[in-house]
């Protein structure tokens, strides 16, 4: 089995498919899922960006992307990403219409609901144990949403007391899980930065990996806290000034046997999609 994992999209909601896409074409290796670490720019109504996006978006349609291609079927896409045959499965970001994902995740019992017209974008209810199958093979994965609240903020970008209770819950979860993605990082700094509910978490439950984005750092590897989890932070899908994409904004996990590998996909190949060409 084999995941494509993004962080930090945007807007660009067709830009993961198409990587997979040609991912798939280039090596051969079939992709089952995409999991996606938050920051979709899940705006469906233009007059609710943030003021963040809503500047970005004065400037870069690709930040309205989500409206202009997922929220209504246009027949051409909806050919392609039938064709791909993968979904993408995303936690909350800080820069997405929560009134919109609120409604949604209110009217659906399951651990994941979809939020487009294709019924290919899906978005994790925060700490909940879910799996993936292909085969023989389970991939076993816990999201969790929005970014860390250390200044008692409390509104929609930031975790939500549920939110937090249903982490609490997943301490005492017997066994192990292969992967943990999230929004935020784990490790709050003297700024405030962090989800410090990402620690204790992480202290109370054994993850092969923690995928996540937010920071704007560069790709990166480390361990946990727990000593254990190996953390993944998944550059932006974001074109940078020369207008190609960075490098470990795509990364690959594989799990067969039992056993995870990583495999960050080289630039050779994300290169194919540039700022101005990558729609076309």
């Amino acid at each position: 089995m084999r995941v494509a994992v993004f962080s930090d999209i945007h807007g660009k909601f067709l830009l993961p498919f198409k990587l997979v896409h040609h991912y798939q074409q280039e090596t051969g290796r079939v992709v089952d899922a995409i999991l996606q670490c938050g920051d979709m720019g899940a705006f469906p109504d233009p007059d609710a960006l943030d003021k963040a996006t809503s500047r970005h978006a004065a400037r870069d349609r690709d930040e309205l992307g989500f409206h202009d291609d997922f929220l209504t079927v246009r027949p051409g896409i909806a050919q392609f990403l039938a064709a791909v045959d993968v979904d993408m499965i995303c936690v909350r970001g800080n820069h997405e219409d929560h009134e919109f994902l609120d409604r949604l995740e209110n009217s659906n019992d399951e651990p994941r609901f979809p939020i487009d017209a294709y019924a290919r974008v899906f978005v994790c209810r925060s700490g909940v144990r879910q799996e993936l199958r292909v085969g023989d093979e389970t991939l076993s994965f816990v999201g969790v949403g929005r970014i860390g609240d250390r200044k008692g903020r409390g509104h929609a970008p930031f975790i939500q007391p549920h939110e937090r209770a249903a982490l609490r819950r997943l301490h005492k979860l017997k066994g192990d899980v292969d992967v943990l993605i999230s929004h935020d990082q784990e490790t709050d700094d003297p700024e405030g930065h962090g989800m410090v509910e990402l620690g204790e978490l992480l202290n109370h439950v054994s993850f092969g990996f923690h995928f996540h984005g937010h920071t704007g750092a560069p790709f990166s590897r480390s361990i946990a806290s727990n000593g254990v989890t190996e953390s993944v932070k998944v550059k932006e899908l974001e074109f940078d000034r020369t207008g190609v994409l960075p490098p470990g904004c795509m990364v690959i996990l594989e799990k067969s046997g039992g056993r995870l590998d990583l495999e960050v996909v080289d630039q050779h190949l994300t290169h194919r999609f540039t700022k101005h060409t990558w729609k076309l």
